[in-house]
């Protein structure tokens, strides 16, 4: 293919969740769709457990239902999340964050992060308007008079009306349009994994902020083998987690059970460990000539509000709005007014939850004494006012689309 040009009304850089999203997205619309990813064709169509569960606000689930690919999701990998506890220190305070009223509401719905990539692959599929270029690595981008040009490693090149990337928050080709990013590097080491436990976890989800550590637990469905599961994630110094990553299962086991002060009871790892870098990523801009940024590529979260993968959905879901729109229209999809109205929608949505995610990080992993009874008095106030909790939890349940 060295040398050819391909035209397509969109090329998307990325095929993890957010990419393959807004590629079904555009495709639905009958726009012609790129899709390049540097994984192989089978990675993508069998992706491996990677230790992230999703935690999915209702808004998601109803985007990824649009897509077709809610119902290639098996039932028994969606556990139920019917409340959140926050816990901090030593101390007996609790903020606890629940729909209330109907015992059947949920707060939202937890799945593994293999299982989502796997079903949006198999919809994409579906759509004979997306071609795949796997084993491919985008390695520049020229922009020209009504178009853009992606050129591959090998020397073939792709043109386009748009651009966009969403490929992670470390994004190569986020640096090659010259758009920087900040950074906050919280020093620290993310271990996910499962651990079965002896005690029910009634779909709670806990997340505690002990001093020194944070460990949060995430209800999942249990198997005939190991009834009670949730998922383990643990977050120390990098040196630390590796020590962890290195025991044999047993004292694994035993020492989580103890950093968990014995809350579910004895505990057991039943799947691979995996550690993730604790980075937090926003773009300076969301947009170029041309050019957009989705998913982490736009904004990477701290996992403490588990808003980052929903994030990803819905700006890819606003974007392909706005380009679908303007294709109905026969008006340029790469507009820089387009762009614009992309970049305020997005950074409206996202900004000030990600500058408070990482306030509420910085503060609640700060053992001074001041940070210490000013986490104490942020739990009591919220556990006190009503309000305060309400709010809370319809942002983690979003259940319509956000204004």
């Amino acid at each position: 293919m060295s040398g050819t040009v391909a035209d397509f009304d969109v090329i998307v850089i990325g095929a993890g969740p957010a990419g393959l999203s807004l590629a079904g997205s555009l495709a639905a619309q009958g726009l012609a769709v790129a899709l390049v990813e540097r994984q192989s064709e089978a990675a993508l169509a069998a992706p491996e457990f990677d230790g992230r569960e999703i935690a999915l606000t209702h808004f998601s689930v109803e985007i990824l239902r649009g897509l077709g690919a809610w119902e290639r999701i098996p039932d028994e990998a969606i556990a139920p999340l019917r409340e959140a506890r926050v816990l901090n220190g030593a101390g007996g305070h609790a903020l606890s964050l629940s729909p209330g009223g109907d015992q059947n509401e949920r707060l939202g719905q937890l799945v593994a992060n293999h299982h989502i990539r796997r079903a949006l692959y198999e919809a994409a599929q579906g759509k004979p308007n997306i071609r795949l270029f796997a084993d491919s690595m985008a390695t520049g981008i020229t922009v020209g008079a009504g178009h853009a040009t992606l050129t591959l490693a090998g020397g073939a090149s792709l043109s386009a009306r748009l651009i966009v990337a969403a490929d992670t928050r470390f994004s190569e080709m986020r640096r090659r349009v010259g758009i920087g990013a900040a950074m906050q590097d919280f020093g620290a080491s993310m271990l996910v994994c499962r651990m079965a436990h002896e005690a029910p976890h009634h779909a709670v989800a806990t997340e505690w902020f002990g001093y020194g550590q944070t460990i949060a637990m995430l209800p999942l469905n249990g198997t005939p083998d190991c009834p009670h599961l949730s998922s383990l994630v643990l977050t120390l110094p990098a040196r630390e987690i590796e020590r962890l990553r290195a025991l044999d299962d047993a004292a694994f086991g035993a020492e989580i059970t103890s950093r968990y002060q014995g809350r579910l009871g004895a505990m057991r790892p039943v799947s691979s460990r995996h550690i993730y870098p604790l980075v937090s990523v926003y773009a300076r801009r969301f947009v170029a000539p041309r050019f957009a940024l989705v998913g982490d590529a736009a904004v990477g979260m701290h996992p403490v509000t588990a808003h980052g993968f929903n994030f990803g959905l819905r700006g890819q879901h606003g974007l392909a709005g706005l380009v679908a729109g303007a294709a109905a229209r026969k008006s340029d999809i790469g507009a820089p007014s387009l762009l614009q109205r992309y970049e305020r929608a997005h950074r409206l949505a996202t900004q000030p939850l990600y500058l408070a995610t990482n306030a509420t990080a910085r503060l609640y992993t700060d053992d001074s004494l001041p940070a210490r009874l000013l986490r104490g008095a942020v739990l009591r106030i919220g556990a006190r006012l009503p309000p305060v909790r309400q709010m809370m939890v319809a942002k983690l349940m979003e259940k319509t689309a956000p204004q």
